[in-house]
């Protein structure tokens, strides 16, 4: 499958069945996630697969729409910022951005290995970092539910802006 392809297929599932995933498939959108580009090569990020029920839920009660409890598993993506590239100029914390460029690694290798994944960032954060135990320079930035997608998961259409509103050349 060509990348333009592989970027068509992924969409935001939000039905998920409950079998687990296989942990090659696992190990296979971790070492994705790792090999992401990041300002000055920091990876400030950590990633939590969180798949026990009592951690799950806990988690899942950090969102308070109803399809995340078909997700079978979820992973926080949080950022360093204490590793973090700051710009110069204007001390910008690339964190985000960098935590985003990974994630979006994790979403397409799903895809690419029959998995679904949705982006969460609507999420109680402050809940999350005390659900987890995480110290202050760790941010939660979103949750992924992941797993196979529910037999008959509506498939919604990719809705975006042409080509001439987004660029200039």
């Amino acid at each position: 499958m060509n990348f333009l392809d592989l970027v068509k297929k992924r969409y935001s599932v939000r039905s998920f069945d409950q079998r687990e995933i296989e942990k090659e498939k696992l190990d296979y959108i971790m070492e994705c996630v790792r090999l992401a580009p990041s300002a000055v090569n920091f990876q400030p990020w950590r990633f939590v697969v969180i798949s026990d029920k009592e951690t799950l839920d806990a988690v899942k009660s950090t969102y308070k729409r109803e399809w995340i409890q078909t997700a079978p598993y979820i992973i926080v993506a949080c950022a360093n910022h204490d590793e973090s590239w700051h710009r110069r100029s204007d001390n910008k914390d690339h964190a985000d951005i960098d935590v985003a460029i990974a994630i979006e690694h994790l979403c397409l290798a799903a895809a690419e290995q029959e998995l679904g994944t949705c982006w969460v960032c609507n999420f109680d954060a402050e809940l999350c970092r005390g659900v987890m135990s995480l110290p202050s320079n760790i941010e939660p930035v979103a949750l992924i539910p992941i797993g196979y997608p529910a037999d008959g998961a509506e498939v919604p259409e990719k809705k975006r802006k042409t080509m001439m509103e987004i660029t200039s050349i």
